[in-house]
């Protein structure tokens, strides 16, 4: 009897050409061979985590969110007014705005779904939700394309890390890109092999991205860094079902992740002494909210 637990995306891909089944269905079988829920209710969780996505989406751009400090907000509503006639065209700036969204309502305090982290929390929702609402795809696909996410997220946080603490903002907007892009090149039709490709173009598209938060909050540039995420899936998918690969491997690629990581001074890596943080404006920003508590 074939052993259904994986942790690079060798054994992943090995799971799927002998099952010759997709990278959802492996990671179902990962989750029964756990023994902790039946097939029912891990589709039943999936469920409740697309409700989750999904008011999340909607609360975004209907209620036009402000965060508490007032310093982000209302431009997920921005972009979706403006997505008929953006350059990038109306179904990615749908998908981008969607995103963008979803972190509007994490930084309002507002309930999201960790995917992999509420600082990358918009890109997995806007990709799968806006491309499933546009291409009428059924709830069951959807579910799909998070269990899907959860392999290739499962994968990197084993080998590496998707948080911005240890990792930097490619563990985490990185991770998301790498999860929904995999998640969309299945439900595209893509082979498991085409969705690792994916998976690694996404990842090495932002090696070396630093988490430097505005005052600490994952709001600047976090939101916005959501927003390009979500445009890397969406470009890496296609760029797998084009038939390009990824000239380093999948696993290869998480490695360097980490590497890159360790490597990152720590005023980099989540605790606003770096990069865009330590700017005048950052700095004056930083301070007004000080005063404000």
């Amino acid at each position: 009897m074939i052993d259904y637990t994986f942790t690079t995306g060798e054994d992943l891909l090995t799971i799927c050409r002998v099952e010759q089944i997709p990278i959802s269905e492996a990671a179902i079988y990962a989750e029964l061979d756990r023994e902790e829920m039946d097939r029912q209710g891990i589709m039943d969780e999936m469920r409740k985590n697309l409700q989750v996505m999904r008011e999340s989406i909607r609360e975004g751009l209907e209620e036009q969110q402000m965060s508490i400090t007032g310093l982000m907000g209302e431009d997920a509503d921005k972009l979706m007014a403006f997505s008929e006639t953006a350059i990038m065209g109306p179904e990615l700036s749908r998908i981008v705005a969607a995103s963008m969204a979803v972190t509007e309502v994490n930084a309002s305090m507002g309930l999201i779904v960790a995917a992999p982290t509420a600082g990358a929390s918009g890109i997995l929702p806007g990709v799968l939700i806006e491309y499933g609402d546009t291409h009428d795809l059924s709830e069951k696909q959807l579910i799909r394309g998070l269990c899907n996410a959860g392999a290739i997220g499962l994968i990197i946080a084993h080998n590496a890390s998707i948080a911005g603490a240890s990792g930097g903002c490619q563990a985490e907007t990185g991770t998301a890109a790498a999860m929904a892009a995999s998640a969309l090149t299945e439900l595209r039709g893509g082979t498991p092999e085409m969705c690792l490709h994916a998976a690694a173009i996404a990842l090495k598209n932002v090696m070396g991205l630093v988490c430097d938060p505005v005052a600490g909050l994952v709001e600047c540039p976090c939101i916005k860094r959501n927003a390009i995420g979500a445009a890397n899936a969406v470009l890496c998918s296609d760029m797998a079902m084009a038939g390009i690969e990824s000239v380093i491997p999948f696993d290869e690629v998480v490695t360097a992740m980490r590497n890159v990581g360790r490597m990152m001074n720590p005023d980099l890596r989540e605790t606003a002494r770096g990069g865009l943080a330590a700017t005048p404006t950052a700095l004056k920003i930083a301070e007004k909210i000080k005063n404000l508590e």
